[in-house]
């Protein structure tokens, strides 16, 4: 995976003096382990979840089991619970949730098998995105996803007013 963008995301959080987390599950940890693998991550990670099951997205994240039963596990609302809990959780300023179908099994009529939902939670202010990449192959699956939220978090702290 290409480390650019998590030099970039690092060099940010650094500069704003904010400390980062993720609440992952399709990723299984690749997000956090991006962030760790740039030189000085200390100053901004202490501690990331991977919430692969719906129970430990509950337990660890304090996603409401009532809003998983009623936007299903990859929503872009179970994505946002995931990152602010996170965030409250850790004590961070900046907190991204991933939930997704990576393959190959999975999937329904509302997400279907490549699809991922994420949570962006930037000093209490939450934004969603989804992404639908098809049955590309899992790891594909897992690589673009967290390239995507390392690059669309880079993007919300470069336009992040008051700060």
């Amino acid at each position: 995976m290409d480390n650019y963008s998590f030099d970039r995301l690092v060099a940010l959080l650094i500069e704003k003096n904010y400390r980062v987390t993720a609440a992952e599950s399709c990723t299984g940890g690749l997000f956090c382990a991006g962030v760790v693998s740039v030189a000085d991550a200390s100053k901004v990670f202490d501690r990331g979840f991977v919430t692969y099951s719906e129970a430990a997205k509950t337990a660890l994240v304090g996603v409401p089991p009532e809003m998983i039963a009623g936007y299903g596990v990859v929503s872009e609302q179970t994505a946002a619970a995931m990152a602010k809990g996170a965030c409250i959780k850790a004590g961070a300023d900046v907190g991204v949730g991933i939930t997704g179908f990576a393959g190959p099994s999975g999937g329904d009529q509302f997400a279907p098998l490549g699809t991922v939902c994420f949570g962006f939670c930037v000093g209490g202010s939450v934004s969603t995105a989804r992404m639908d990449w098809g049955a590309i192959g899992r790891n594909s699956v897992r690589e673009a996803a967290v390239r995507f939220a390392c690059e669309k978090l880079c993007a919300l702290l470069e336009t992040e007013t008051g700060a």
